[in-house]
C-alpha cells in the first residue's frame, strides 16, 4: 500500500503552503480587526479580494471541483489541500473559492443545473463574484430527517410559489449571497423520498425576508456570512428555476451532502493540527508548580493522544476519498458515514484540550481556540447529526451481516 501523494498533489501542497505562509497567516490579525470594525456587519473585509486574485494567479482556485470546470483534482488529491485550507478557516477557503456552502451549491449546479442555470449562477459563483446559501433546515421540524421539511413549492402556471421558514442557513447574512437553493415539498402525497424538490431563489425576490442572524454557541460567525433565519412568503420564481425536476430534491441533497461531509472532515484535520501546535507552544510557555506545563504528565498525555487521533482520522478520510474516486459515493457509504461520525467528535476532544491548556485565555477573544471549539462542535450537526449517521451505518452493518449469514 502506497501512502505517498502523487506529484500533482505534492506540487499543489507546496504552492498552497507557501500561499498560506506568505499571504493568509500574515493577514489574520488585520482580518479580525477589519471584521470587528466593519460598518457593514455581515460583509467580508476588503482584504479578501486581493487574496482571491493572488490565489487565482497561483492556480489555487476551485480546487474542490473535479473536471475541466474546476481544478480537475480527485477527492484523494483534494483531501490534503483541504486540510491545509482548514488551518485558517476564516480566510483560506474563501480566498481560494473553496468555502461552504458555495462548494456544495456549485456541485449541485454542476451536476444537475440546466445550461441556463449554470450560466446565470454557476459561472459567477465559480469566479468568486457572488456567494450563495443552501436553505434546507427548518425550525418547526426535526430537519435531521429531510423528509420532514414543510416548506411548500407549488406550481402555478409558469411559476412556482414558495412558502415556509428556514433557519441556520449558513452564509445567508452575507449581502454577497445573491442566490439561495431552497429545498421544499412539491408533492406531499408522493412516496416519502419523492416529495421534495430544490429550486433557485434569488435573494432580492419579493417575499424573501432575512429575519435575523442566528448565534452559534454565542458566536454570530459574521466573518463567514452568519447563519440566517429566512421567511419565504408567497415567493414567486419562474418554473425554469427548478433544479433537475419535481421529486428530485432528496436525491440531489444526498449527492450534495456526500462530498460536503468529507470536505468538513478534511478541514477539521487542519484545525486539529493548528490547535495541537498552539497547545504545544502554550504548554512550553506557561509554568505551574515549578515546571513548564509541557513537562506535566497529563499535558503530555493530551499531546500524544491528540497526535494519535489526528493520524487515525486522516487515514480514514483519505480512505473515504480514495473510495469515492474509485467506486463512487455509494460504494464509499460506510467510510463517509464513519469519518463524519469520527472526525468532529475527535477534533472536539482535541480542541477541548487546547482550550484547557490555554487556561482562562482559552475562553477569551485573545486566542482563536474558543471560537474554533464552537465551530468544531457545530459540525456534529452540520450535514446530519451524529445520531443519524450512526443509525444509517448500523443499519448498513446489520443488513450486511444478515446477508452474509
Amino acid at each position: 500500500m502506497d501512502f505517498a501523494h502523487d506529484e500533482t498533489t505534492k506540487a499543489l501542497q507546496q504552492t498552497l503552503t507557501a500561499f498560506m505562509d506568505e499571504h493568509v497567516y500574515p493577514a489574520e490579525p488585520a482580518y479580525q480587526e477589519a471584521v470587528d470594525a466593519a460598518p457593514e456587519r455581515w460583509a467580508p473585509p476588503p482584504l479578501i479580494e486581493p487574496l482571491k486574485e493572488e490565489a487565482k494567479r497561483q492556480g489555487l482556485w476551485n480546487l474542490f471541483l473535479p473536471g475541466e470546470d474546476g481544478a480537475g483534482l480527485t477527492n484523494l488529491q483534494y483531501a490534503p489541500l483541504c486540510e491545509i485550507l482548514g488551518r485558517s478557516l476564516h480566510i483560506a477557503p474563501v480566498a481560494t473559492n473553496c468555502a461552504a456552502p458555495d462548494t456544495g451549491n456549485m456541485e449541485v449546479l454542476h451536476m444537475f443545473g440546466t445550461p441556463a442555470q449554470q450560466e446565470r449562477w454557476l459561472q459567477p459563483l465559480m469566479q468568486g463574484e457572488i456567494r450563495s446559501a443552501f436553505a434546507m433546515t427548518e425550525p418547526r421540524v426535526a430537519s435531521s430527517d429531510a423528509t420532514n421539511i414543510e416548506t411548500s413549492i407549488t406550481r402555478e402556471g409558469d411559476e412556482y410559489v414558495i412558502d415556509g421558514r428556514k433557519w441556520y442557513i449558513s452564509g445567508a447574512m452575507n449581502p454577497a449571497a445573491e442566490i439561495f437553493i431552497v429545498m421544499g415539498k412539491t408533492d406531499p402525497g408522493a412516496e416519502r423520498h419523492r416529495q421534495q424538490s430544490m429550486i433557485l431563489v434569488p435573494r432580492d425576490t419579493p417575499g424573501v425576508e432575512v429575519r435575523r442572524g442566528m448565534k452559534v454557541l454565542g458566536y454570530d460567525d459574521r466573518d463567514h456570512g452568519g447563519h440566517a433565519e429566512i421567511d419565504f412568503t408567497g415567493v414567486r420564481v419562474p418554473a425554469e428555476n427548478l433544479i433537475s425536476g419535481e421529486g428530485e430534491g432528496f436525491a440531489i441533497a444526498q449527492a450534495r451532502l456526500g462530498p460536503g461531509r468529507i470536505h468538513h472532515c478534511m478541514r477539521l484535520i487542519g484545525i486539529a493540527e493548528r490547535g495541537l501546535e498552539l497547545m504545544i507552544a502554550r504548554a512550553a510557555d506557561r509554568v505551574a508548580f515549578g515546571k513548564p506545563l509541557s513537562e506535566q504528565g497529563v499535558i503530555r498525555d493530551w499531546i500524544a493522544e491528540a497526535r494519535v487521533r489526528i493520524e487515525q482520522i486522516r487515514l480514514l478520510t483519505l480512505k473515504a476519498a480514495w473510495l469515492m474516486d474509485t467506486v463512487g459515493n455509494k460504494g464509499a457509504h460506510t467510510e463517509i458515514q464513519a469519518i463524519k461520525i469520527a472526525a468532529p467528535a475527535t477534533v472536539e476532544w482535541i480542541m477541548d484540550k487546547v482550550v484547557q491548556v490555554h487556561g482562562a485565555g482559552g475562553l477569551s477573544q485573545d486566542f482563536p481556540v474558543a471560537e474554533w471549539f464552537a465551530q468544531v462542535r457545530t459540525l456534529r450537526f452540520a450535514d446530519g447529526p451524529d445520531e443519524v449517521h450512526k443509525n444509517a451505518l448500523a443499519r448498513h452493518e446489520i443488513r450486511k451481516a444478515t446477508a452474509d449469514a
